[in-house]
Parts: C-alpha cells; sequence; structure tokens
C-alpha cells in the first residue's frame, strides 16, 4: 500500500510548524513524508528530518504594480509546472497544504492529478491561498471555531499541531509570589521586535521601584537595536536577557509567568497548549487582518488580553503590569483559561483526517 504524502506550506513559522508537526506523526505512522516550499523556509528546516525538501517557485500577486503582478503570475505558473512533474515522479496518495502562496502551485497540480486535496488553515481567517485552493478540497480542517474552509468538501476542527518541543514543555502554571521574581517574556519576530524593544524600556521607567526590581525580562531585539535597549535596561538596573533570537522559545515560554507577543497562529495556538497568559499584539497591516482575528479568540476565552499596537503606549503598557504584579491571581485565571482552549492532540487529529482523505 502506497502511503506518500506531500506537505505544501509558506516559508514562515506559523505555516511551516504544523506542517513539521504533521510530518512527523505521519512518519511515525509508515509513511513517506515529501515537502514543498519556498526559499524563506531554509531558517526552519531543522525540524524536517527525515522529510525531503522540494523548493517551488511561487510568489505573492502585487496589486500596486502591473508588472510585478505579471510577474508574480508567471513565478506560479513556472512553479505548477513543476509541482506537476514533482507529483507526477513520486506519486502522492494526498496533498496537504498548510497555507500560503507557495502551497499553490502544487495545490492547483495535486488537483489537476486527482491527487485528493487536505487543507489546514492554522488561522481564525482563512488566508488568500487556501480561498483560492478551496475549491480543489477534498477536506478542510480548521485549527479554531469558524465556518468551514471547504464548504463542498469534508469539514474538520482539529486545532492546530504544534511542535514536539511545545508539547515536551507543558508544566503547571504558578503564579509569582509577592516576593518573587516576574518572569516577562516579549517576542514578536522582526516587526514585533522592533516595537517592543522601544516600547519596554520606557514602560519600565514608569513602574514604582518594587515592581519594576521584580521583573525577569527576556526580550526579543533586533541586532541593530539590542545596544541601545541593553544600556537604556542597565540603567534601570532591570534583569534582561536579549537576543535576536531564542531557538528555545517553547522551554521560555513554559517558564514565563505573563507573555508579550504578536498575535500569530501558531503563537496563539502554543500559549494555549502551554497555559501561559498574555498580552498580545496583532500585527497591524496584514492584509486580512488575521492576528487580531486568532487574538480575539484566546481573549474571549479569557486567556489573554488584547491591546492594538496604536494603543499600546508605555503607560498603558506599565498600568497593566503593574497590576498583575499586584494582582497574581489574575495570571492564573488567565493561564486557566489558555489551557482550557489548548488542543495539544491536533497533530494527531490533522493526522486522521490526511489518512481518511488519503488515496491510498
Amino acid at each position: 500500500m502506497r502511503k506518500i504524502a506531500l506537505l505544501s506550506a509558506g516559508g514562515t513559522g506559523g505555516h511551516l510548524f504544523p506542517a513539521q508537526a504533521l510530518g512527523r506523526e505521519l512518519i511515525a505512522r509508515g509513511w513517506q513524508v515529501h515537502l514543498a516550499t519556498d526559499t524563506r523556509a531554509s531558517h526552519f528546516l531543522s525540524g524536517f528530518q527525515g522529510i525531503e525538501v522540494h523548493e517551488i517557485r511561487s510568489a505573492t500577486p502585487s496589486v500596486s504594480s502591473p508588472v510585478k503582478a505579471l510577474k508574480a503570475i508567471a513565478s506560479l505558473c513556472l512553479g505548477t509546472v513543476s509541482a506537476l512533474q514533482l507529483i507526477g515522479r513520486i506519486k502522492p496518495s494526498v496533498f496537504v497544504g498548510f497555507g500560503g502562496y507557495p502551497t499553490a502551485p502544487p495545490g492547483v497540480a495535486a488537483a489537476i492529478l486527482r491527487v485528493p486535496v487536505v487543507l489546514h488553515e492554522a488561522n481564525a481567517t482563512p488566508g488568500r491561498a487556501n480561498r483560492f485552493l478551496a475549491r480543489f478540497a477534498t477536506a478542510g480542517a480548521r485549527s479554531l471555531p469558524g465556518p468551514a474552509l471547504a464548504r463542498k468538501a469534508i469539514d474538520a476542527e482539529t486545532g492546530n499541531p504544534v511542535r514536539d518541543a511545545v508539547l515536551n514543555a507543558r508544566s503547571p502554571f504558578t503564579a509569582p509570589q509577592s516576593d518573587e521574581p516576574i518572569k516577562l517574556l516579549v517576542f514578536g519576530g522582526s516587526q514585533g521586535a522592533q516595537v517592543f524593544s522601544a516600547l519596554l524600556p520606557a514602560a519600565m521607567a514608569l513602574l514604582e521601584d518594587k515592581v519594576r526590581n521584580r521583573i525577569a525580562l527576556t526580550l526579543q531585539v533586533r541586532d541593530e537595536d539590542r545596544s541601545t535597549c541593553e544600556a537604556e535596561l542597565a540603567r534601570l538596573n532591570i534583569a534582561a536577557e536579549l537576543a535576536p533570537f531564542f531557538g528555545d522559545l517553547p522551554e521560555r515560554m513554559a517558564a514565563a509567568h505573563l507573555v508579550i507577543a504578536r498575535a500569530g497562529a501558531s503563537t496563539v495556538s502554543e500559549l494555549a497548549v502551554l497555559g501561559r497568559p498574555s498580552i498580545l499584539v496583532p500585527y497591524p497591516y496584514a492584509l486580512d487582518h488575521d492576528q487580531s482575528a486568532n487574538a480575539a479568540v484566546l481573549s474571549a476565552a479569557g486567556g489573554a488580553e488584547v491591546i492594538a499596537q496604536n494603543q499600546l503606549t508605555p503607560e498603558a503598557l506599565a498600568v497593566r503590569l503593574a497590576d498583575f504584579a499586584n494582582n497574581p491571581s489574575s495570571l492564573t485565571t488567565m493561564a486557566t483559561a489558555a489551557a482550557a482552549m489548548g488542543r495539544p492532540e491536533a497533530t494527531n487529529h490533522l493526522a486522521d483526517l490526511v489518512e481518511k482523505t488519503a488515496r491510498v
């Protein structure tokens, strides 16, 4: 029996981490797994051991320039030709797309060659690539409650698969006592890091000494902002660890009493699985406002507070930090609510759907 899966994901962690989790589960079930993605994925491929990776040309269609739009369409067409050749060679029994424009060429190629198409949507609001491919879908899997991704296909709410590192880092949440450090973790990718590294020192300066002296800060910063931020925090005598990237982020999230972050699908899912309280600051310039929708789901459950970036002033953040420090039980309440939204079994549910849909 032929059990070959072709996974495809855009070159960001939000798309690739669920693909990585599913790929490892399918391999454990005796499948051969391939991944089709773009050049951006190189930073995340360390978790794809045992999975053959294929680079497929793609592009994001532009509405600002007809020339750029034509180039993008040409790149997508060339990518589809390459994907047809790849699928003809490896003969997968199922295609699984995780969103992002790099999934469009292999998704179309799979439909042309009558390979069952499973789409997984990590965000509360489906992305454009998944909305395009939905017409070809045999099954659609959602991470969060909402309308069916593919209305003429099998629909399932599987949750969002998270990495083994996240599952292995799970531990009970314990709020800090009044004389204990408050472990604050702040991260958000390159754009979030720029905003947060400018904001945190200013907010810390507004805190009372008894609160500020308890903060143990872990902060993602860009290289170009690091020295300035370190100097400002040192002037305030704040214990801080700064870096442009943390390879052990799941463990740091699990150790935190409070997380401040963007609201990408993987971040929201991982916070829920870990059961950690958070302040979410959605990226304000996303075309589909997907992060705002993701954050709203966790906020409605009581597991996070959401602050729009244009409202996240040093004064506003200082007030929230002081309140959490003086009322640690509120952190426990948020952690419990977040954990209730967690779906640690999501990878198994998605793998079951894939096996149910596959042509084997």
